[in-house]
């Protein structure tokens, strides 16, 4: 009764426009107030609880190290770099939009972000080659969810700091499935590219990779000192993060310098709007995962799981389902950090490793950032565009269509995931 009033109010403010962060914590708070033998006092505590939550400190600073990057002119070198790599091939701009993306994302940690920063500059740049605006938007918008799949990822930091395993063991799962989801759209850009015969770059001489790839450096060195830190163990990722940030500002302001020391509290006050609006919606998710841990929700659950014979392979079928619906209408933190508590157990009882869970849950959740009415990647290539929304759904969905069926793959084949931290020796 209790968990069922839980959640029709949460879906009934959502139902009447109340924003997900709102709509979360006044469901878990009315929960409590009306049912819970908990007292009232423990809704400031648990709210607080965030905010003294170690992992979650990267979050922030990841979005400061993202809003350097993107206003310092890091895409722009990276697109440049990416062309001088693949531009030569048929459908090369193309191809090197989806290259810039997966080196964007090593440095962003957020898909809109990169979206955002490399969607503004190579969608035009196709246009202008003559590729048809909608095709551009199309890949733009499904690669950018790359930012939330190759680490830092913020949205990895949310499941570790819900399930309490490793942030280091899941950037380097993310590695493998993340490098095959770009290069899976880049042959199939490739393939449509041969029969529509779009356009190619001429090649590159040495020396202008050379000159592409000396300019793009600075911002390639991020991916290595933020990996490299965590694995050699020289930091926490929490610590990576803030190294990011500071690391970022000081490319963007005195190596690049495309960045004015008077323009840093503007870049500052938006990465802080930012910041704090994602830590609420967060810390009411955590009131709202609170109560269904309080009314042991995630126990029962399991408990009927394993009474009624679910298989793995079943198990995770229900996981996708219930996640896509979920992606299409709800924020990726809030989702994980409701429906982790509840899943996380299961699949330990049904032995699935939780890193292989994690991966499984962002590939989802990048589905929904292109999946409408709420997919976030779709509003972000619409205002880089200025082509109208239902245009860019139909732009996406064709792309659409390959993230399904690598998450069919990721799902169920485990090594994908597990690879490299386990070559790693991060057992």
């Amino acid at each position: 009764m209790t968990v069922l009033f839980l959640f029709l109010l949460l879906f009934l403010l959502m139902f009447i426009g109340v924003p997900i962060a709102i709509s979360l914590g006044l469901a878990g708070s009315f929960t409590i107030i009306l049912f819970s033998q908990d007292s009232v006092r423990s809704l400031a505590i648990k709210l607080f609880e965030t905010s003294e939550h170690y992992t979650l400190l990267a979050i922030p600073f990841f979005l400061l190290a993202g809003a350097f990057m993107t206003t310092g002119g890091v895409a722009r070198r990276l697109i440049d770099f990416a062309n001088a790599c693949v531009g030569h091939i048929r459908g090369g701009l193309a191809i090197a939009a989806v290259l810039a993306c997966m080196l964007f994302a090593a440095l962003s940690g957020s898909s809109p972000a990169t979206v955002a920063a490399v969607g503004s500059i190579a969608i035009a740049g196709m246009v202008r080659s003559g590729y048809p605006q909608a095709f551009g938007a199309g890949i733009v918008c499904n690669a950018g969810t790359l930012g939330i799949l190759i680490p830092p990822s913020i949205v990895m930091v949310v499941y570790a700091a819900a399930t309490e395993t490793s942030v280091g063991k899941l950037f380097m799962a993310g590695v493998i499935p993340g490098v095959l989801l770009g290069l899976t759209l880049m042959v199939a850009i490739y393939i449509v590219a041969v029969k529509k015969n779009l356009p190619a770059l001429p090649r590159a001489t040495f020396r202008e990779w050379l000159g592409a790839a000396r300019k793009a450096v600075w911002g390639l060195l991020l991916m290595v000192i933020i990996l490299g830190g965590i694995y050699s163990g020289m930091f926490t990722p929490t610590e990576a993060a803030a190294v990011a940030a500071i690391y970022s500002a000081f490319i963007a302001l005195f190596v690049y310098k495309d960045m004015r020391v008077r323009e840093v509290p503007r870049v500052l006050v938006e990465s802080a709007k930012l910041s704090i609006m994602l830590m609420f919606i967060i810390a009411n998710a955590m009131l709202f995962a609170h109560v269904l841990t309080t009314e042991q929700l995630p126990q029962q659950i399991t408990a009927w799981v394993i009474e009624a014979g679910l298989t793995p392979v079943m198990f995770l079928l229900v996981v996708n389902i219930v996640l896509l619906i979920a992606g299409a209408f709800m924020e990726p933190s809030a989702i994980i950090l409701i429906l982790a508590p509840i899943l996380f157990p299961i699949a330990m009882k049904l032995g699935i490793d939780p890193i292989h869970l994690g991966i499984i849950m962002v590939v989802n959740l990048e589905i929904g950032l292109v999946t409408p009415p709420v997919g976030l990647n779709l509003f972000v290539t619409s205002a880089v565009t200025g082509m109208p929304l239902t245009a860019t759904i139909r732009a996406a969905m064709p792309w659409l269509m390959l993230l399904l069926a690598f998450l069919v793959l990721v799902t169920y084949v485990p090594w994908i995931s597990l690879a490299l931290p386990t070559w790693l020796g991060m057992n």
